[in-house]
């Protein structure tokens, strides 16, 4: 007699949740690697704050500079999500963690130092690397140290890390600028000493913070899903019974060992992401990478200038509300840890997609009518309070979550610079749309976005909330 597979996940959710976990333990390591996530949200979001005063120093003025300076750390972004999913799966988890520790550290203090506007670009591209490492690795090692019952939560831990990163970079800049008078001129902003010194501290700042990442990477055990790929079973099982207890580990060794020999008898392989089953899971990756970067809230931390400034507020004012979002989404990204694995993944994604639909559709009719202030301040509290506890942390979950495990480095990497692609086209050209079709039209196109998004998931996204990745690869696979 068969057993069906609803029983087999009954069974390891019943072990998983009976096993003898070690919090403390899992939380540590998971929280090391989260660190990646702090300086991917500080390094990423610092620009925002920095931005009226490097433009002065550089002398920038067309659109094609601003938003390449504001964006050409995505490209470096990409780069760095396309190169860690093969390096990954050949060096190991950690070893990508240490070097994106590095990069950080290094890039932030370059960038600080930069003389030339040539030489800025280049190391925040250098840094944008980092943040696509960081990006690709530190959720995929945390989806594979964490016990199924947990994952949600750890996993979203990597999201609370970034926008704790976020609302980091935007205390930093806000204590560092000195207050801005009304009226100031791009010249006397450039002769200021927020135009000579003020931007390079708000970048230079990142290199502590790096510096702690690299010391908690070298503290954590390589990826026990890594290890047992690699035949290296005596070391997987140690980390795995510090995790869980023997029981535990005994179980998910056996577990990967089957899914992998399952992979093995079909000739899994790399190629096979170029098969129809495959092809359907990477494109709900894909689709679910894009959709969090064109829901379009990324554009109210990089272009919090522009955005607040159109609304009728001051450099001073800019900064002090940017605080505010950076403390929403921290706010929100904690509520949204308990409910990821209560609630589940498909419906947040369901209410995040709606309901930052609807703040878009809302804004747009206020900058319409011309209204100034408050209103465009709190519309946007709103859509950042939605997103950050739907979009900004589940989609994180749902990509480390659904590819199978031999292939996984390399999917999740594809998923990823997906969304560095989509990130990037988002913030490049975010000036010639708010040119073209003004702020009203600006964030009606992204609310469709998120309108479509929310059909997409009702049709195409499964729910994951407490299945193993290797129940879950069964399941997409089906």
């Amino acid at each position: 007699m068969s057993i069906g597979p609803d029983v087999h996940i009954a069974n390891s959710t019943r072990l998983a949740a009976s096993a003898d976990i070690n919090p403390r333990y899992v939380i540590l390591i998971s929280a090391a690697a989260a660190l990646g996530g702090l300086l991917f949200g500080y390094d990423w979001v610092v620009i925002g704050g920095a931005k009226p005063f490097y433009e002065a120093f550089f002398r920038l003025h067309s659109e094609q500079q601003i938003g390449w300076a504001n964006s050409c750390a995505l490209i470096g972004a990409l780069v760095g999500s396309i190169l860690s999913g093969g390096l990954s799966d050949r060096f190991g988890r950690k070893k990508l963690l240490i070097s994106s520790a590095l990069l950080f550290a290094l890039s932030s203090l370059l960038t600080g130092l930069s003389q030339s506007f040539s030489a800025f670009i280049t190391w925040r591209i250098v840094g944008g690397v980092a943040i696509g490492m960081a990006s690709n690795v530190s959720p995929t090692y945390i989806a594979e140290v964490s016990p199924a019952v947990w994952r949600g939560r750890l996993v979203a831990l990597n999201q609370l890390t970034i926008v704790i990163g976020i609302l980091m970079a935007q205390i930093v800049n806000w204590a560092i600028a000195r207050q801005v008078p009304a009226g100031q001129t791009a010249e006397q902003v450039y002769l200021s000493w927020n135009g000579q010194f003020a931007w390079r501290w708000m970048f230079i700042a990142v290199a502590v913070p790096s510096l702690i990442f690299l010391i908690g990477s070298l503290g954590v055990p390589e990826s026990p899903r890594w290890l047992v790929m690699r035949r290296r079973q005596s070391r997987a099982l140690a980390t795995l019974a510090r995790i869980g207890g023997q029981q535990y580990a005994e179980s998910c060794i056996a577990e990967i060992e089957t899914a992998m020999a399952a992979e093995a008898a079909h000739n899994v392989q790399r190629s096979e992401l170029l098969s129809r089953p495959m092809l359907r899971i990477l494109a709900i990756g894909i689709f679910l990478a894009v959709l969090q970067q064109w829901s379009g809230i990324n554009v109210m931390f990089n272009y919090a200038e522009e955005v607040y400034r159109n609304a009728g507020y001051g450099i001073s004012d800019v900064l002090f509300n940017i605080v505010f979002t950076g403390a929403i989404s921290v706010v929100f990204t904690v509520v949204a840890l308990g409910f990821v694995d209560r609630v589940g993944r498909r419906p947040l994604m369901l209410f995040g997609c709606a309901s930052i639909g609807l703040s878009h559709l809302l804004i747009g009719f206020v900058y319409r009518a011309q209204v100034r202030g408050w209103p465009v301040l709190l519309l946007t509290l709103c859509a950042i309070a939605c997103y950050s506890m739907s979009l900004a942390p589940v989609t994180w979950v749902l990509i480390s979550e659904i590819f199978p495990n031999r292939i996984r480095g390399a999917a999740v990497s594809i998923a990823v610079s997906a969304l560095w692609l989509a990130s990037f086209i988002l913030t490049f050209t975010f000036p010639a749309i708010l040119g073209a079709i003004g702020s009203a039209g600006a964030f009606w196109l992204y609310s469709a976005i998120c309108f479509c998004g929310f059909a997409f998931i009702w049709r195409r996204v499964p729910e994951t909330k407490g299945r193993t990745l290797e129940q879950i690869e069964q399941q997409l696979g089906a």
